[in-house]
């Protein structure tokens, strides 16, 4: 006897659409340019230890003979030289092309860390919500206007307060950041879901006996693919920038632990006398997240179906 799987007609397959979508998609130079830009930073924080060898520095090295008696660096741009490309951190003389190198580390992790995690609760959540529906969908629309309502900034410094110092930082910031970012996606998910369960093709396949399962990974998930792949995209940058606001704060990763956030906020107090302090970790985390929205236009414009007529 034949089962649900063998039964229920698969999902309508569109590759000729896919493949129309990634033409469009590398036919977008700035959204090129953004995956040229992701790439390399990616690659600075993976190889971080190797390129910073070759520089011969490292970011927990402290080199008191490039600073002042007031700790100001010495020399041109704060302390730019063939030693140290970026200059130096004021008080410390630690290199400040490691700590941005470094850095990109911390801020990538925590970013890529915190998206993937909400992603994946507020896919689950989301596309179970709008399938089920009922008590359940009702629930989770409730829990949905309560953290979109809760002050997180607020609850996240008391976290860092009372937290013991043995849980890691990092781990502690995707977390949090995931708990209170899954919301946004989770409400698109469901409603495409809604939309989706009474297509013809899924209307069919549960006529034919395919069990919730089938339904959800085999009719549902793969018609939601791209709207997940571009809203992760979006999704980066932003948590990449809350963890800098984190650091900013006080209450992210602890120093001596390179981050940008950190070495901005730190900065802010330096850039009447050292201004280079602020431009270099400033002028990374902008450019990521600037590359990150670049890359996640395009993909929305290559593959939302009611965006892909308007930049011919």
């Amino acid at each position: 006897m034949p089962t649900d799987t063998q039964l229920a007609p698969p999902a309508p397959a569109r590759p000729k659409k896919s493949r129309n979508s990634w033409r469009r998609l590398l036919a977008d130079r700035w959204a090129v340019a953004g995956a040229g830009v992701v790439a390399v930073f990616l690659l600075i924080a993976l190889a971080a230890p190797l390129i910073c060898a070759v520089a011969g520095q490292d970011p927990y090295t402290y080199d008191l003979d490039a600073l002042t008696e007031a700790g100001v660096p010495i020399g041109f741009g704060g302390g730019i030289s063939t030693e140290h490309w970026f200059g130096v951190e004021p008080v410390t003389g630690r290199d400040l092309f490691a700590i941005v190198a470094y850095g990109a580390r911390t801020s990538l992790l925590v970013g890529v860390g915190a998206t993937v995690v909400s992603v994946f609760l507020g896919v689950l959540i989301g596309l179970t919500a709008g399938f089920y529906g009922g008590w359940y969908d009702r629930a989770v629309s409730r829990v949905i206007d309560v953290l979109l309502g809760f002050p997180w900034l607020i609850f996240v410094i008391a976290l860092g307060a009372i937290v013991p110092t043995g849980v890691p930082k990092p781990v502690l910031l995707v977390a949090v950041l995931a708990v209170f970012g899954w919301t946004s996606i989770a409400r698109i998910v469901r409603s495409q879901t809604l939309v989706l369960k009474r297509r013809t093709f899924v209307v069919a396949s549960t006529a034919v006996g395919a069990g919730p399962w089938h339904l959800l990974t085999r009719q549902l998930l793969p018609n939601l693919t791209a709207t997940i792949i571009v809203y992760a995209t979006i999704q980066i940058p932003s948590m990449i920038g809350a963890e800098a606001a984190l650091s900013f704060l006080g209450v992210g990763v602890p120093p001596p632990t390179p981050a940008w956030g950190r070495s901005i906020g730190d900065a802010v107090s330096w850039v009447q006398t050292d201004p280079m302090f602020l431009v270099f970790p400033g002028a990374a985390l902008f450019l990521v997240t600037l590359a990150f929205n670049l890359l996640g236009d395009g993909l929305r414009d290559a593959f939302d179906p009611r965006t892909r007529g308007l930049n011919r």
